[in-house]
């Protein structure tokens, strides 16, 4: 069964109240759809940076974040994914202003999870950016997962070639 890495955008979405945004409501059922529909058909994982993400800010909505991650297989952000991560930045894979999000995706690959699932489009399901952080896993002997939205992991089978 392919594993999912999920980012704390996903969690967000999920806990957040309906949005009026015509496009974040088109992200939040999206992602309602993939959960509700398709994450059975994987093994699920986040990290503990998620868990901490996820309980910043106001008191009740880290509360629902974090109820959301109930049952989510931890995995740990290892030395080995944080000297990953440094090497992301160092590299230009992503700007250094996005520490975070090169942990997430070191902490995927080092635990070579198959599909990196996120709403964070900025810097990491970028269509961009995407090829040179591929590259920079590869260089440094790792497989990268897939880095995508949840519209993209709808009704696909589930292995990957």
């Amino acid at each position: 069964m392919n594993s999912v890495y999920l980012e704390t955008s996903i969690i967000s979405y999920l806990a957040a109240r309906p949005s009026r945004d015509v496009i974040i409501a088109g992200h939040q059922q999206a992602t309602y759809e993939w959960w509700f529909a398709e994450r059975s058909n994987f093994s699920i994982y986040s990290s503990s940076l998620v868990l901490r993400e996820a309980s910043f800010g106001d008191a009740m909505a880290a509360s629902t974040r974090l109820q959301w991650l109930e049952g989510v297989h931890l995995l740990a952000v290892t030395p080995e994914a944080e000297e990953f991560a440094k090497v992301l930045l160092h590299r230009m894979a992503l700007p250094a202003k996005a520490a975070a999000d090169a942990l997430h995706i070191a902490t995927a690959t080092a635990h070579q999870i198959n599909f990196l699932l996120t709403w964070n489009c900025k810097h990491i399901a970028n269509a961009v950016n995407r090829p040179h952080i591929e590259r920079v896993c590869r260089e440094c002997g790792f497989e990268p997962p897939i880095l995508c939205t949840p519209d993209e992991l709808i009704g696909g089978t589930n292995h990957v070639d």
